[in-house]
C-alpha cells in the first residue's frame, strides 16, 4: 500500500488513499457451466457494458455445444473483454448489473470483488487511469483487435482506494453524472428525430 491521496476530494474525508493490487480486492471466477444449468449468454460491450447477447445481437451467437466451457457470471461480477476498440483501446472492464446470473465466453476474464464499492471500481475502469499499466504489461498480440495480458499480471494492477464511505460517495456522484448524460443524449436524439420528421413532412414539392 502506498499513499495516493488526491488534492481535490470531499472535505469531510481526511484519511489517506492507498493503492491495492486488484488481486487483493478480488478473485478470479473459474466456475464453469459444467452441468449446463445456465444458457443465457452475456457479452461485455465497450459502449453498453455487460449485456445479454439476445439484447445486443438479437440472438445468442455462442455455440450451444460449448456452453459447458463458459464461465458462470453472477450479479456484480466484473468482466474484462480483451477486444480493442476506439472506446476501449485496451479492452473494457465492466460490471454485471443485469441482476441475474448467466454465462460468458472463456475468452473473457471474470473476477469477483470484496471490500470495495462496486460503482466506484467500475467508474475507475471507465476512466483511462489504468491504461498505462496495461500498455506497460501487455500488448496487442498476434491479433490486432485483441489486447494480450496474462491473468496473473492483470491481477497485479494497482487500484487507488479511499475509505469505503468515500468510495461510495464518489461512485454515486459519477453514477448520477452518467444518468444525466444519458438522459440528455436521449433528449437530443429525440429532438433530432422530431426535426427530421418535421423537415421531411413539410418540404414543399416542385411544380
Amino acid at each position: 500500500m502506498t499513499d495516493n491521496t488526491p488534492q481535490i476530494r470531499y472535505p469531510e474525508y481526511t484519511e489517506k488513499w492507498n493503492k491495492y493490487k486488484l488481486g487483493e480486492i478480488s478473485e478470479k471466477v473459474t466456475s464453469k457451466n459444467n452441468n449446463l444449468i445456465y444458457n443465457e449468454t452475456f457479452t461485455n460491450s465497450a459502449e453498453y457494458g455487460v449485456v445479454s447477447q439476445k439484447d445486443f445481437f438479437n440472438k445468442n451467437i455462442s455455440n450451444t455445444k460449448n456452453l459447458d466451457g463458459y464461465y458462470i457470471i453472477q450479479d456484480k461480477d466484473f468482466v474484462y473483454n480483451p477486444r480493442i476498440s476506439k472506446l476501449a483501446p485496451v479492452g473494457p472492464i465492466r460490471c454485471n448489473k443485469l441482476g441475474r446470473t448467466g454465462i460468458i465466453s472463456p475468452l473473457y476474464t471474470v473476477f469477483r470483488t470484496y471490500n470495495v464499492d462496486i460503482e466506484y471500481l467500475e467508474q475507475y475502469f471507465k476512466s483511462s487511469k489504468w491504461h498505462k499499466f496495461m500498455y506497460s504489461n501487455g500488448n496487442s498480440g498476434v491479433r490486432s483487435d485483441r489486447f494480450s495480458i496474462k491473468d496473473k499480471v492483470l491481477f497485479e494492477m494497482t487500484i487507488p482506494l479511499p475509505s469505503l464511505p468515500e468510495q461510495q460517495q464518489i461512485g454515486q456522484f459519477f453514477q448520477k453524472l452518467d444518468q444525466l448524460i444519458t438522459a440528455q443524449q436521449e433528449k437530443i436524439q429525440h429532438q433530432k428525430q422530431t426535426k427530421k420528421s418535421i423537415t421531411t413532412t413539410n418540404v414543399p414539392t416542385r411544380r
